[in-house]
């Protein structure tokens, strides 16, 4: 079912079950965040394909993730720092720039994607991933895990591992986890991690 949502476009590519961390400083920002944590809506983290995260409305992907605000506080730099944690992958149907800049859309989710089980070809990519986070701080280090679901290890993966915004992309909108774990172990086999 088409819900309506507004569009954070950014420069990173967000999973389902993943956490990011921002500064708000944009009005236009500002109010939509005031405006989803009134009304409990979500926001579409959306990767840029076209523009910059600030000024005039950016081009996007047609692929995001559905985003709740999950932590807010007031930083020392005076800005507003919040935490989205992702719930689900969405399809953009249509949008409008609304005169300050903020981008509202149709959105439809897509199908969630179903847990994987962890197996011993793959142990590597947990290890990696545990050390990964082991070294980062909150909310990384301090958000729930599931070193037993290839889906969940692969998720993080894509988010924290230096590549291509393009290639994270592709494997966001793929609807074949499998490919997903693939590509992944391929690429640290490449890179002489696995």
């Amino acid at each position: 079912m088409a819900t309506t949502v507004p569009l954070f476009p950014l420069n990173t590519v967000m999973f389902p079950g993943g956490v990011l961390p921002l500064r708000i400083f944009e009005p236009r920002y500002l109010d939509m965040v005031s405006q989803c944590m009134r009304d409990d809506t979500p926001i579409g983290v959306i990767l840029i394909r076209d523009g910059r995260e600030v000024g005039q409305a950016a081009l996007t992907h047609d692929v995001g993730t559905l985003s709740v605000i999950n932590y807010w506080n007031r930083r020392p730099d005076g800005l507003l720092g919040i935490t989205l944690k992702g719930t689900q992958r969405f399809r953009v149907i249509s949008h409008e720039v609304k005169p300050n800049q903020l981008v509202m859309a149709q959105v439809e989710p897509l199908a969630e994607c179903k847990p994987v089980a962890m197996n011993e070809k793959y142990q590597v990519m947990g290890s990696l991933l545990r050390k990964i986070i082991t070294q980062l701080d909150p909310p990384y280090s301090t958000m729930p895990t599931d070193y037993d679901d290839l889906e969940w290890i692969t998720a993080r993966l894509c988010e924290l591992l230096p590549m291509p915004l393009e290639y994270k992309q592709e494997l966001l909108e793929s609807d074949d986890i499998i490919h997903r774990i693939e590509q992944l172990y391929s690429l640290m086999r490449q890179s002489k991690v696995a």
